[in-house]
């Protein structure tokens, strides 16, 4: 066939090479780092929260804590976080420090006063209730890419905006979950709903996110997480305040000495 009596157009997308589609799995894991990628930078913060357990009948008891984060700089190493609970006062001077890495497992210690030494929290329990809480220990690590694997579902509304739908995968075969289920928006990344379903890959619990508000231009932060245990009835409510970036935390403030200092 002569080239000159083809039309032009055609010429062109003879010449294109081929565009492959995106897989599910690609997609769901460019959704999962450009959502990470927003959260980037911020060197250092600390806040206040508010834990609130609630039990199946309703009834509530209230925690105070504080947590300090460091954002990791290597290239294998993840933040760094401490945690402490300042009352009620039996449980007040319990902290727990989190090292994340990206791909391997994570180092996490928790100081218990009543005690006076540090506990080492080992892998194969990290799926276990943190402090009585509906959050387990796994949940307060580290949550790195690089940790899953992921799928993209589909779009779907989500209030009044349009959110990712994105199933994750844990590798580390110690996990307490089988899969996690992510509603996280198209306009800023933030993730709003989290569905965790358990070894058995039923739905275990639902983490929500509310109140989001931005930080230094840039970071946007839940005032509020809410965890319903679909199982146990329970649940833990997080209130979050007084965020504050930049306050000149250092690699001297994680180490397991600070756990017993932390007041």
């Amino acid at each position: 066939m002569n080239a000159r009596l083809l039309p032009a157009a055609l010429l062109m997308a003879l010449a294109a090479p081929a565009v492959l589609a995106q897989t599910p799995e690609e997609k769901g894991l460019e959704i999962a780092r450009e959502a990470d990628s927003r959260g980037e930078g911020f060197g250092d913060f600390q806040a206040d929260m508010k834990m609130v357990l609630i039990s199946k009948s309703g009834q509530t008891s209230d925690r105070e804590l504080r947590v300090k984060t460091l954002e990791g700089t290597g290239e294998e190493e993840g933040d760094k976080s401490l945690t402490i609970f300042d009352t009620p006062r039996d449980v007040r001077g319990t902290a727990m420090l989190t090292f994340s890495y990206k791909t391997r497992d994570d180092d996490q210690w928790l100081y218990l006063p009543a005690l006076r030494r540090v506990k080492t929290i080992a892998s194969r329990n990290k799926s276990g209730p943190f402090m009585g809480s509906e959050f387990s220990f796994e949940d307060m690590r580290g949550q790195e890419v690089e940790k899953y694997t992921y799928k993209y579902l589909r779009d779907e509304p989500c209030g009044e905006l349009t959110c990712f739908v994105v199933e994750r995968y844990p590798q580390d075969e110690d996990s307490g979950y089988t899969r996690q289920v992510s509603w996280i928006d198209q306009q800023e990344y933030r993730t709003w709903k989290v569905d965790y379903y358990d070894r058995k890959k039923s739905l275990l619990k639902t983490l929500t996110a509310s109140d989001f508000s931005q930080y230094q231009d840039k970071f946007w932060q839940p005032a509020k997480m809410s965890m319903v245990n679909h199982q146990t009835g329970k649940s833990t409510d997080l209130f979050w305040s007084n965020y504050r970036y930049d306050t000149g935390l250092s690699e001297s403030d994680f180490n397991k000495n600070s756990l017993k200092r932390a007041r």
